[in-house]
């Protein structure tokens, strides 16, 4: 009796248990992600100056060049950060529509 729930079973681990596992990794991935590659904190500092300098007549100098090293480190951060979600949501797609392809390409 125990076996005729098996394909019920089965559906509900790959389409509901298995997608929201696979979303939580994501989340802590793109955790990690923030935390090594400090996309907020670079966000946070933007027009603090570089390094903390705040000497006389040196502050704008820093602050322009914090400006202009931190904007690098953003688009970078940023480009990742989009290849990153792009392969994520690749994966997840690609995931829930194994089975449904599989039996799509058995049938066609």
């Amino acid at each position: 009796m125990k076996y005729l729930f098996l394909p019920v079973i089965l559906l509900k681990f790959w389409f509901i248990d298995s997608p929201v596992a696979l979303f939580k990794f994501f989340a802590s991935f793109n955790n990690a992600f923030f935390q090594l590659f400090s996309l907020p904190l670079l966000l946070r500092t933007y027009f603090q100056p570089l390094k903390n300098e705040y000497r006389q007549g040196l502050v704008g100098f820093s602050r322009a060049m914090g400006i202009f090293i931190k904007t690098f480190f953003i688009i970078a951060d940023l480009l990742m950060l989009v290849i990153l979600l792009t392969i994520e949501v690749a994966i997840f797609v690609s995931f829930v529509m194994f089975p449904i392809a599989t039996i799509a390409l058995l049938f066609y």
